[in-house]
C-alpha cells in the first residue's frame, strides 16, 4: 500500500457499531470540521426503529463540489462493534483503511476484509471505561484517531468539541475534551502521529454556508413563508420537523401543537387553516393513510393545507427508518371522492426550503391540500447548501377578503362559481363574512345541497383549479446533455445518486441527462414529453410497484420508452448500481478509468 498523502478531493467515511455508540454524533461533528475545511458534506444514516443495540451506521461524504449521495467505495470505516467490519467489509478496496476497537480482542476470521485494506486497532472502549466509567465516550476516543488519520489539526477538532458539548455543560465538555486528549496520545501509540495522516487537507476558500437536512429546511421554508401553525405527532422520519419549529415558531408568533394522535392533528390543522392560518402538517405512510378522513375534508370545504410526507418503507409500519418512494399512488389518488390536490417533490434541501414556500402560496391561492413528498432521505441527510435568499420568498395569500373588501361586495358567497375554480375567502369573524363550512355537498352559500345540477357545478368548480394553477407550479429542472438519447426521471433522494451515475457514464463515453420533476401533480406536459425525446427513459425511484413511473405513463409518457430502476430492499442506490444497470442494457463493456 503507497504511504503518499492524497489531497482530500473526496472522502467516504463510514462510523459503524452497536445502536447507542454515538456513530452519528461522530459524523456530525466529522462533517461540521470538513466544512470549516471548505469541503461540501453529506451524510447518511442507517438506523433500526429501537433506542439501542443492533449493528446501525452513520455515513458521510465529503467533496471538492457537491455530490449529494454517498460513493460507492468507502475510504474509512470506523468500527466500535467487530461485527459492524463483517457488515461493511464488501465497500472497502486496497486503498481503504478500518479503525476498530480491540478492546476485546482482534479481527474473527471472516472479516471480510480486503487483501491490502489497512487495519488499525484501538482499544477504544478499554479506555473509555477505565478513564470515564462509561463506555459511550469511545466514540470522543475515537474522533481523535480518526482526525489524525485524516490530517485534522488536533487545535481545529478541540474547536468542534467545544461547539458540540459546550452547550451540555462544563462537565460534560470536559469529559469529551479530556477524550479527545485519550484519543489523540492512543493516535500516537499506533503510528498517527501529528502530521502522519493519510490526507493533506488543502485550505479551500470558504463562503458562509449552512449544514441542514431537508426536514429542517421545509421548516425553515414554512416558517419565512407565513406558517404560523403546525400540528403534529411524532413519527419517524417526519418528526425533526416538529421538533425544529417548536424551537423557532413561538419566537415569531406561531403555535405547534402536538396531538394525541394524527386524526386529532389533521383535525387541528383544518381548524387553524379555517382561521386564515397557514397551516402545515407533517408524517409518514402510516400517519398520511389515518389522515385521509380530513383531507377528504379539505377538498370538500376548500381549505388550504400543506401536508408534508416524510416516505419510508411500507406497508403499514414496515421499515420505519429506512427509505421508500412507495407513497406516491396515496398522495396522488388517495382520499375518497374526487378534489383537487397539488404533489410536489423536492430533491434537495434548497428546493426543500423554496418549495415549501411554494406550497404555501398554492395551498391559499387554490384553496386545497399541496403534499410536500419527501422521503427519508432528503428529510433526515445533512448536506452543506448555500444560504437561502430571504430577499427571494414572495407570500402569496391569494383571493381574500377583508372588512372592506366585503363591504364592497353586493353579497358573501364563499363558495361562489369562479372562472378559475377559486372563490373568495373572508376569515371567520371578519364582518359580513360569516359563511357555513361542511363536509357535505353545498351551494354557494356553503348550505347543504343534493341538487343533481348544482352538484356537477362544483365539481367541475373545483376541477377547474387543475388547469388554472398550472402557471404556478414548480416546473422540472433538467440537468446533463439535452442532445442525449439516455434520460433520467427521478425525484428525492435520487437527484444526488443520478447526477452521479450521469458522470460515471460520461467516462464510459455514455451520455445522458436527467429531467428532475418538482411537480409530480398535475403533471406538466414536460415530463410525459421528456419520455418521448429519449430513445429510452430510466425512472429511478424506491418502489416495488414502480408507482412514479406508472403515473408518468398514465399522465401520457411513452410507455415502451420507459425503463424502471427499482429498489425497495431499505438500502440506499449508489450510482455504481445504475450504471451497470445502463451499460448491461446498451451492452457496453465498462471499462477501468484512471
Amino acid at each position: 500500500m503507497s504511504t503518499a498523502k492524497r489531497q482530500l478531493e473526496d472522502l467516504n467515511v463510514i462510523v459503524s457499531g452497536q445502536g447507542g455508540d454515538g456513530s452519528l454524533t461522530v459524523i456530525n461533528i466529522l462533517a461540521d470540521v470538513l466544512r470549516g475545511y471548505g469541503l461540501r458534506v453529506y451524510t447518511e444514516r442507517d438506523v433500526l426503529s429501537r433506542i439501542k443495540g443492533g449493528i446501525t451506521a452513520a455515513t458521510l461524504r465529503a467533496y471538492n463540489g457537491e455530490r449529494l449521495c454517498i460513493g460507492s467505495d468507502i475510504d474509512l470505516l470506523v468500527a466500535f462493534d467487530v461485527l459492524a467490519v463483517k457488515k461493511h467489509a464488501y465497500r472497502l478496496n486496497e486503498r481503504s483503511v478500518v479503525i476498530y476497537d480491540n478492546s476485546g480482542g482482534g479481527l474473527p476470521e471472516g472479516h471480510g476484509v480486503p487483501a491490502g485494506t489497512r487495519v488499525i486497532g484501538v482499544p477504544l472502549s478499554r479506555h473509555a471505561v477505565r478513564t470515564f466509567r462509561r463506555d459511550i465516550y469511545k466514540n470522543s476516543i475515537s474522533f481523535a484517531v480518526i482526525g489524525r488519520l485524516l490530517g485534522l489539526a488536533d487545535a481545529d477538532m478541540r474547536t468542534s468539541f467545544e461547539k458540540r458539548f459546550g452547550r451540555r455543560g462544563a462537565q460534560a465538555l470536559k469529559y469529551n475534551l479530556d477524550a479527545l486528549t485519550i484519543g489523540c496520545q492512543l493516535a500516537d501509540e499506533v503510528g498517527l502521529s501529528v502530521g502522519a495522516g493519510m490526507y493533506d487537507i488543502v485550505g479551500k476558500e470558504t463562503r458562509p454556508h449552512m449544514l441542514i437536512t431537508g426536514n429542517e429546511a421545509v421548516a425553515f421554508g414554512f416558517l419565512v413563508g407565513g406558517g404560523r401553525f403546525f400540528a403534529g405527532y411524532p413519527i419517524t422520519p417526519s418528526t425533526d420537523i416538529m421538533e425544529w419549529l417548536v424551537k423557532w415558531m413561538p419566537k415569531f408568533g406561531g403555535v405547534v401543537r402536538q396531538a394525541e394522535d394524527e386524526l386529532s392533528a389533521v383535525n387541528m390543522a383544518i381548524g387553524a387553516a379555517l382561521t386564515g392560518t397557514r397551516t402545515m402538517i407533517a408524517t409518514c405512510g402510516p400517519g398520511l393513510s389515518l389522515m385521509q378522513e380530513g383531507i377528504g375534508q379539505l377538498g370538500m370545504a376548500e381549505i388550504p393545507l400543506i401536508v408534508v410526507d416524510a416516505q419510508r418503507g411500507g406497508p403499514s409500519t414496515g421499515l420505519p427508518t429506512k427509505p421508500e418512494q412507495s407513497d406516491v399512488n396515496l398522495m396522488v389518488y388517495g382520499g375518497h371522492g374526487d378534489f383537487p390536490r397539488v404533489v410536489l417533490a423536492p430533491g434537495t434541501p434548497e428546493e426543500c426550503f423554496h418549495l415549501a414556500v411554494d406550497a404555501g402560496n398554492l395551498a391559499e391561492k387554490y384553496q386545497c391540500p399541496v403534499f410536500m413528498a419527501l422521503d427519508q432521505g432528503l428529510s433526515q441527510n445533512l448536506a452543506t447548501v448555500d444560504p437561502f435568499d430571504l430577499e427571494k420568498v414572495v407570500v402569496d395569500r391569494g383571493k381574500r377578503l377583508d372588512e372592506q373588501g366585503l363591504a364592497q361586495a353586493e353579497s358573501y358567497k364563499r363558495y361562489a362559481f369562479a372562472d378559475d375554480g377559486v372563490s373568495a375567502f373572508a376569515a371567520p369573524g371578519t364582518p359580513g363574512g360569516m359563511s357555513l363550512v361542511t363536509g357535505n355537498e353545498h351551494d354557494e352559500w356553503g348550505l347543504v345541497s343534493t341538487d343533481p345540477v348544482n352538484r356537477v357545478k362544483m365539481m367541475d368548480k373545483r376541477q377547474r383549479k387543475l388547469e388554472s394553477m398550472k402557471p404556478d407550479l414548480p416546473r422540472a429542472v433538467n440537468h446533463g446533455v439535452e442532445t442525449a438519447d439516455i434520460g433520467f426521471i427521478g425525484v428525492g433522494m435520487t437527484y444526488g445518486v443520478i447526477l452521479e451515475a450521469i458522470d460515471l457514464l460520461a467516462e464510459q463515453g455514455v451520455y445522458a441527462q436527467y429531467h428532475q420533476p418538482r411537480t409530480l401533480f398535475p403533471m406538466l406536459d414536460e415530463t410525459p414529453t421528456f419520455t418521448r425525446r429519449c430513445k429510452r427513459t430510466y425512472v429511478v425511484e424506491y418502489s416495488a410497484t414502480a408507482q412514479l413511473g406508472k403515473l408518468i405513463v398514465a399522465q401520457g409518457g411513452e410507455a415502451s420508452n420507459i425503463h424502471n430502476i427499482l429498489k425497495y430492499d431499505g438500502t440506499p442506490m449508489r450510482a455504481e448500481e445504475i450504471v451497470r444497470r445502463v451499460l448491461g442494457d446498451l451492452g457496453v463493456k465498462e471499462v477501468e478509468v484512471a
